[in-house]
């Protein structure tokens, strides 16, 4: 694909997420988000050279990644510490309907920067959807080859967006952190991935198709990483709820994985003929959700820089 699809670059589970929250100093939240995506990237890389290596095998297919999955589990449990909670209280109240639905509700009036972050968050992803849902469709469009054909090129430029994002991820936390800025780098990363979207709608060729792709997943890493860390800046209820608002926050990343490739067949419907679809406007819809997403963070998030 030529933008590297959200779920590699993107996205922490909120389990790591909230292990973060409980543990790390504000001034090590962006160089550990952009070192996590590292981990993301090598991980979705090893992952694919594991299953190459195990296609003939279907047992050992599922059974050897859920045997890695066990060890670094279990490695986690052992390993890291967690203070005592026996101490804590315990709710005895019985479980109603409103506790049940209270989990996914929170109220921006009273965290707006968490507001705020979300829809952020929710924008850019979007945007991302947009464009990575149909990367196959748009280069065989552009260069006027079947789907089939455009294999080679989806590879070469899949792992050139690794590296991009990588750069992107850990170059964004860490000066994210040594300069005490957050904000910007988000509006930084949804303008670098903006750039990379336009120019990919406008180009003929296959060398400027690369040079954006390279510099939307580029931009793509900033974001990620420096949102995270973000997301941690901005979490309510830290003491007490941190679980919950993560979860609600992985909402943003989910409603728009799933809306966006809804709506994106509208936009390609706009202006096209019965053989040629509009990507070219599609992808620069996709630049301007992720430009609107940083904006928003800059100018309405207000307790963090």
């Amino acid at each position: 694909m030529t933008f590297l699809p959200s779920p590699r670059t993107s996205r922490t589970t909120p389990e790591t997420n909230l292990a973060q929250a409980d543990r790390l100093p504000e001034e090590q939240r962006g160089k550990v988000a952009g070192l996590s995506g590292v981990v993301q990237q090598l991980a979705s890389v090893s992952g694919t050279l594991l299953a190459g290596v195990l296609v003939g095998d279907n047992l050992l297919l599922f059974l050897v990644p859920g045997a890695v999955g066990a060890v670094a589990v279990t490695l986690f449990v052992c390993l890291v510490r967690e203070p005592d909670n026996r101490h804590l209280a315990v709710e005895t109240e019985p479980f109603t309907a409103r506790d049940l639905i209270r989990p996914y509700l929170f109220s921006p009036r009273r965290d707006p920067d968490f507001a705020w972050n979300w829809l952020g968050k929710f924008l850019f992803m979007a945007g991302l959807a947009f464009s990575t849902t149909f990367t196959a469709f748009f280069l065989a469009d552009r260069l006027d080859v079947s789907v089939e054909e455009v294999a080679s090129t989806v590879a070469v430029l899949g792992a050139g967006g690794i590296v991009a994002a990588v750069l992107g991820a850990i170059g964004g936390g860490f000066l994210s952190d040594r300069l005490r800025r957050r904000r910007v780098f988000v509006l930084l990363g949804g303008c670098v991935f903006a750039a990379g979207a336009v120019i990919m709608a406008l180009s003929p060729s296959v060398p400027l198709i690369m040079a954006g792709a390279i510099l939307g997943n580029f931009g793509i890493g900033v974001f990620s990483a420096v949102d995270q860390a973000l997301l941690l800046d901005v979490l309510p209820d830290r003491d007490t709820d941190a679980g919950r608002y993560v979860g609600i926050y992985g909402f943003s990343t989910s409603i728009a994985q799933g809306t966006a490739p809804l709506i994106a067949p509208a936009v390609l419907a706009i202006g096209a003929t019965a053989t040629d679809k509009n990507y070219t406007l599609l992808y620069l819809v996709s630049a301007a959700f992720t430009l609107v997403a940083g904006l928003v963070v800059l100018l309405r998030v207000r307790s963090v820089r």
